[in-house]
């Protein structure tokens, strides 16, 4: 292990779409596609469907814990920057608890504001570190995991949102936004980048300057919801039913 992997003054800067990015992004492709195509085959074995729920849990739970870690032992940890009140954090802890307690509402929530925020963030990523550096590995492994646990509980469990959980995701980000602009304002951060935009590039730069891409983000965030919705369930809803149709007409031929 190199002596720079847990140094906050490493010299290694990461770099947007770098082959280590790219790597990483090809890794919650391949994690995804494995999930999607195993789905009915885990869904039969109770057992496993259990190791792959906490291996998740597990997943956040130390990604999370390790980073708190990470701050203390470098001697950065700081209100201002530390506190789990950036969107994927909030979604992280969500995350954890829909696994442990099953609960719909959270679901709701982890499937349109944890997907959403935490692709945004793998594709986009405020990274300052690059591989092999401890931050840049806690960094993808916490957005994989919010992102696996939404489509665990989809594909796995069965969970289905319906149009009114897109108002609810929406309603929980206005209602967080107000509680974490209140902190940040009380205590001089950037949460949730709601001050001011991040120093690296994201999807931030096309929605106009402060404060208007606030505003510009709900519209963003409901125009991902839907599009979530319509691929995840109402696509592949109509095309089974068009599917089913076609049979039920080519069997009656026979």
């Amino acid at each position: 292990m190199p002596s720079s992997f847990f140094d906050y003054q490493s010299p290694d800067v990461f770099h947007a779409y770098s082959t280590a990015h790219l790597i990483q992004i090809s890794i919650l492709m391949i994690l995804s596609l494995l999930m999607f195509t195993l789905r009915f085959a885990i869904k039969r074995k109770a057992s496993v469907k259990r190791t792959i729920r906490y291996l998740i849990v597990a997943m956040l739970i130390l990604s999370e814990v390790t980073l708190n870690i990470w701050y203390v032992s470098q001697g950065i940890w700081r209100a201002q920057t530390s506190l789990p009140l950036e969107l994927c954090s909030v979604t992280l802890l969500l995350a954890i608890i829909m696994l442990l307690t099953r609960s719909r509402l959270l679901y709701s929530i982890v499937f349109f504001a944890g997907i959403t925020g935490a692709l945004q963030a793998v594709l986009t990523p405020s990274l300052d570190y690059t591989y092999p550096h401890f931050r840049f590995l806690q960094f993808f492994i916490a957005h994989f995991g919010i992102i696996l646990s939404a489509l665990y509980m989809t594909w796995i469990e069965d969970y289905r949102p319906t149009w009114k959980s897109i108002g609810v995701a929406l309603i929980f980000l206005n209602v967080l936004a107000i509680i974490v602009g209140f902190i940040n304002y009380i205590i001089g951060s950037n949460y949730m980048f709601l001050m001011h935009k991040p120093l690296t590039p994201s999807i931030l730069d096309w929605l106009g300057p402060h404060p208007y891409y606030l505003l510009s983000e709900q519209g963003i965030a409901l125009l991902f919801f839907t599009l979530l919705h319509l691929l995840f369930f109402v696509l592949p809803s109509s095309w089974k039913q068009h599917s089913l149709k076609n049979n039920s007409k080519a069997k009656s031929y026979l």
